[in-house]
């Protein structure tokens, strides 16, 4: 897995909407914002606030732009404005053009899962990490971790409930649940041999948790996978008056007899703090302390 070169100060960031439209302006500027302050020239596509339904955008204008970005010599990283919904209608007829491309930095999360993996089968690394819609929303501490792994400096495990199952090392693919599971019988599913799996969602009701994972099971690709580290699960609530096991209880009775390593509650997912990953890159998963390290 090749990791992009390091960013610094002054490099150029291009901002793009590969997913669903801006709702609004300010949660987006102040992220912006964020990254100017570190020294980064940030350049906004005149078009970032388009909409088409809830997309930012026709699919082959965002193609487009994010094509661009990808391809600019001068730019060093793409940010991703927001998720929602949209990146995988860009991968139906997408192609990442490495040749002598060393990488960019691609970061974002949540729907951006789709071009996090894809990115990943060709051998580059991204970050699942806070969009510019939610930074301004995080911890110090979680913007910070940001910073150091782009910037090239190493960051620090991450803590949460073991369920046993001792300790393993793999690859990290850090996911929105939702998306890598319509990732599943496509050729943009990654191989999950000897790999970490990192899993959030955000408003999907218990029972589209337990079908989801069902899912997972059926098809067989948990029975590739080292380990699970399962972040935040937010609004994911039954709705009042319906009979349901909360989302916990479908995590654990989906995931617990896989005999392999499983940490819960790890900082990570919707709800900040969102805690930077890296993807593809070798982690230990340690179910019995709860700990998740990047190696």
């Amino acid at each position: 897995m090749m990791l992009p070169p390091p960013l610094k100060p002054g490099d150029l960031l291009r901002v793009v909407a590969p997913s669903g439209g801006l709702r609004e302006m300010s949660a987006f500027n102040r992220g912006v914002e964020i990254w100017r302050s570190r020294g980064y020239r940030v350049e906004i596509i005149p078009e970032i606030d388009e909409k088409w339904g809830y997309l930012a955008g026709k699919d082959d204008a965002r193609r487009h732009h994010l094509a661009a970005a990808w391809q600019d010599t001068e730019c060093r990283g793409i940010l991703c404005a927001r998720g929602g919904f949209g990146s995988t209608r860009i991968l139906e007829d997408w192609s990442w053009e490495t040749g002598e491309n060393p990488g960019k930095w691609l970061i974002g999360f949540s729907d951006i899962t789709a071009l996090l993996w894809s990115l990943y089968k060709v051998g580059i690394s991204g970050v699942h990490a806070p969009v510019l819609t939610t930074l301004g929303d995080e911890p110090e501490w979680s913007v910070q971790r940001l910073f150091d792994w782009v910037e090239g400096r190493k960051i620090a495990p991450l803590t949460g409930e073991g369920w046993g199952g001792g300790v393993v090392s793999g690859i990290l693919l850090p996911a929105n649940l939702t998306v890598a599971t319509h990732l599943l019988s496509t050729p943009w599913l990654p191989s999950l041999d000897g790999v970490i799996l990192a899993f959030e969602d955000v408003g999907e009701a218990p029972y589209r948790i337990d079908r989801m994972l069902t899912q997972w099971r059926m098809s067989g690709a948990l029975s590739q996978v080292r380990g699970v580290a399962v972040g935040s699960f937010t609004n994911c609530d039954a709705p009042p008056n319906v009979p349901s096991f909360t989302v916990e209880e479908v995590l654990r009775d989906r995931l617990s007899d896989l005999g392999i390593p499983i940490v819960s509650n790890l900082p990570f997912g919707h709800a900040a703090p969102n805690a930077s990953l890296p993807v593809g890159v070798t982690a230990t998963l340690d179910g019995d302390t709860g700990v998740l390290a990047i190696v």
